[in-house]
């Protein structure tokens, strides 16, 4: 079970340089773009999960995978709210909230997502030495 931490882990560190928001006009944006002290407290969380799997620890492992999860709710909740106040000089709100849906997000969300699942759920399996 160590190997599917292992592929939860490499997914979670690949998928923060994948695309996880589109702007329009501007692009494409990974981790990096949207806030570097998000990033690294991403590949933070990352260095210290990959450290409980080298010394087979299943609940330091789990735990950093249910922190990247949080970590990873806090950003989406950060960027639609980013969004919204972006475009608040608009003086309707329904106006507001169609200009602030443009920013769309993107398939790297899945691959963060299913990393850090997989970070979590063998975890009991795993024997501790």
């Amino acid at each position: 079970m160590k190997n599917i931490q292992l592929l939860g882990l490499l997914l979670v560190v690949a998928g923060s340089f994948l695309p996880l928001v589109h702007v329009p006009i501007i692009g494409n944006w990974n981790y990096w773009k949207l806030d570097h002290y998000l990033a690294i407290t991403c590949w933070i969380l990352s260095v210290c999960a990959a450290f409980g799997l080298i010394n087979s620890s299943a609940k330091v492992v789990r735990t950093f995978g249910i922190l990247l999860i949080i970590l990873f709710a806090f950003t989406l909740f950060a960027v639609k709210m980013q969004s919204l106040e972006y475009f608040s000089f608009v003086p309707f709100k329904s106006w507001r909230e169609t200009f602030a849906g443009v920013v769309k997000l993107k398939w790297g969300w899945t691959v963060e997502f299913l990393g850090a699942i997989l970070m979590i759920l063998p975890g009991n399996k795993i024997k501790n030495k």
